[in-house]
This record gives structure tokens, C-alpha cells and sequence, in this order.
């Protein structure tokens, strides 16, 4: 670490992000919505919705729920997807990075295409979870079939 590596990240607004397990999943969402480039206010109230019904985010209120979107836009905007990416995975607990993919598959499939951008995404995001290939492939399988009427 320089001498001035404190001061120049300190006012570059870089500071050190944890995820929690919550914020981890919803990480992964919302990168998925955004990967091909658009990330428009109906794909993000469809996610809070699918997020909402899930076990994990039952205690999360409108008010927390917005919050925890605030930061993982902020780490977006100024960390970029990669990064947000890795610091999601680090906090996600293994028995979730499955439900993980297959909601990111969901949100990726609902509007009924999937562009190269999307399907790169997809095909990174099962490695960097470390899903096997025949899981992986299953679910998307089954989340093409739920979108397709």
C-alpha cells in the first residue's frame, strides 16, 4: 500500500464494500437485469417483486429493501458489474448460489429474448458461482420453458 493510497480512495468515494447474504442474491439479480446494457425501473420493480417472495428478504421492509438497491446501484455505477459479481459471490451462501442463477436466468428470459451480452452473462455467472454445467444447464432449461407463454 503507497503512502497516499488512503487519501486518493477516500476521495475517489472507493471504500471497502461487504454484502450481506441478502444483498448478495439481490447483487446477482441485479446485474442480470442490467446486462444487456438497459436497466429500465419496470426490470427493477419485477426483481423486488421476485425478491420480495422469497423466504430470504420475508423481513425486509419497502424502506430497507430500497436502501439495499441504493448501495448495489452504487457499487454498479462506480465498481462495475465484475466487481459486484465477486463481491456477491464471497457472501453468498453455496446452498443459494443455485436459486441465485436460476432467478438471474428468470429475470434474464422474462421479456422473452436474450441478447449476446445476456447469454454471456449467464454462461459466466454459472462458472463464477461454481454451479456444474449439468445444473446449470437444467435450470435454464426449465426457466425457458416458464417463459415461453
Amino acid at each position: 500500500m503507497g503512502l497516499f493510497d488512503g487519501i486518493f480512495s477516500a476521495e475517489q468515494g472507493i471504500t471497502e464494500v461487504t454484502l450481506s447474504p441478502g444483498e448478495a442474491f439481490a447483487a446477482i439479480c441485479l446485474v442480470a437485469i442490467a446486462s444487456d446494457g438497459y436497466l429500465s425501473e419496470q426490470e427493477g420493480r419485477e426483481m423486488t417483486m421476485l425478491l420480495s417472495r422469497m423466504q430470504l428478504f420475508r423481513s425486509y421492509s419497502n424502506d430497507v429493501m430500497q436502501r439495499l438497491m441504493d448501495k448495489l446501484m452504487s457499487v454498479l455505477k462506480h465498481q462495475g458489474p465484475s466487481t459486484l459479481i465477486n463481491l456477491a459471490k464471497t457472501s453468498l451462501p453455496k446452498d443459494l448460489r443455485p436459486t441465485a442463477f436460476a432467478l438471474a436466468t428468470d429475470l434474464v428470459l422474462v421479456d422473452g429474448t436474450v441478447t449476446a451480452q445476456e447469454q454471456a452473462f449467464l454462461d459466466d455467472l454459472y462458472r463464477i458461482l461454481e454451479i456444474p454445467g449439468d445444473t446449470a444447464l437444467q435450470i435454464v432449461q426449465v426457466m425457458t420453458i416458464k417463459n415461453r407463454g
